[in-house]
């Protein structure tokens, strides 16, 4: 690939390769040579929602293009792989992978979480079933470990490749973990800042930490180079998701896609546990409705009042310093890797559009 010299064109261009690498990853007839010797194919209900969640088909399995994410995960991995010395074409399945591994995950979230629409089209268990669709995050657990072995087929070390499945089991089970707290908070109110801030460590940074290291192993980099670019990707996974905390309570709807505010369902992230660790009248008015109320979406007066008093109570104020604090670390790790040339600068511009974003 001609080396590209902004954020941008880089986007331009990576995208459709990863989306058509993708493609490949769950539309190949027969998964494995035991499933080919078998006669096993994918039925055509089985591949039309693999593809339905990702934004590539429709519920009837004809081909659509549903905006399905920015693939900021695979387009990380990509860079990090240029970075480092590494091509892209050796990359390119396991970027795609990143993102299978990904999407798996949030199949199964939304089932756990029972959310019913993501990206206004109703869930894969909304449509298909909680049994089928729990079947289809499991494919494309697998999908997205096949693929990312297949990276030796692209030239890279075997040694490297072991590497890589390492760090991305290691992120299968983070992921888990912070799911398993995230669902765990649902049950209480008495969730800590403190306890947040580990969760998405687990739900949010991991998966982005293991696509910079992904990376960096496939381009053969040395071990402290993937130790400082998986630093990076830490902390740019913690400024981001706190970055989504501000706008889940002061964004602009028709930016962000999110037509209810966090506070409507009672969610619990950085802004409002702060505010209400510091505030028991914050603290009563906010748990004490999801305790009487559960799953009764708050009134608009009160969602306006609890916004001024969380923003007032200082929960605005130290969320965006801790996203600020997480992308000033962030981008020191970056420092601390050492490269250089369009990838690097690339790297650079994304962190800073994630921190300064509006959607």
């Amino acid at each position: 690939m001609a080396l590209l010299n902004n954020l941008s064109q880089y986007f331009i261009t990576l995208v459709p390769r990863i989306e058509e690498e993708m493609r490949s990853i769950v539309n190949a007839p027969a998964i494995s040579d035991i499933g080919a010797s078998l006669g096993l194919v994918q039925p055509s209900v089985f591949n039309t929602m693999l593809n339905y969640h990702l934004g590539f088909a429709d519920a009837n399995g004809s081909a659509a293009s549903v905006y399905s994410g920015k693939r900021i995960r695979p387009v990380l991995t990509l860079l990090c792989c240029e970075a480092c010395g590494g091509t892209l074409g050796a990359a390119m399945p396991g970027a795609a992978a990143v993102e299978v591994l990904h999407n798996f995950s949030l199949i199964h979230d939304d089932i756990e979480d029972r959310d019913e629409l993501r990206r206004g089209r109703p869930t894969l268990w909304k449509v298909w079933g909680e049994a089928l669709a729990i079947n289809s995050g499991d494919a494309m657990f697998s999908m997205a470990h096949i693929a990312l072995e297949a990276t030796i087929d692209r030239g890279v070390a075997a040694e490297a490749v072991i590497r890589a499945l390492r760090v991305f089991d290691d992120a299968c089970v983070a992921l888990t973990i912070g799911q398993h707290m995230d669902l765990s908070f649902e049950k209480r109110s008495n969730v800590s800042s403190a306890e947040y801030l580990t969760m998405i460590k687990g739900k949010t940074a991991s998966l982005i930490q293991a696509s910079c290291a992904i990376g960096s192993i496939l381009a053969g980099a040395p071990a402290w180079q993937v130790t400082a670019l998986a630093d990076f990707g830490a902390w740019l996974g913690i400024a981001f998701q706190l970055q989504d905390d501000v706008l889940g309570i002061w964004g602009d709807p028709q930016k962000t896609g999110k037509h209810d505010s966090d506070l409507s369902h009672h969610k619990k992230t950085l802004p409002i546990l702060y505010a209400a660790e510091h505030d028991a009248a914050i603290r009563e008015l906010y748990f004490g409705e999801a305790d009487s109320k559960p799953n009764e979406p708050m009134t608009a007066d009160k969602i306006k009042l609890l916004r001024t008093l969380i923003e007032e109570r200082g929960g605005r104020a130290y969320a965006e310093q801790a996203a600020l604090d997480a992308y000033n670390k962030a981008m020191h790790a970056l420092a601390s890797a050492r490269i250089s040339g369009p990838a690097a600068d690339a790297l650079q511009e994304l962190a800073r559009s994630l921190l300064g974003r509006a959607s």
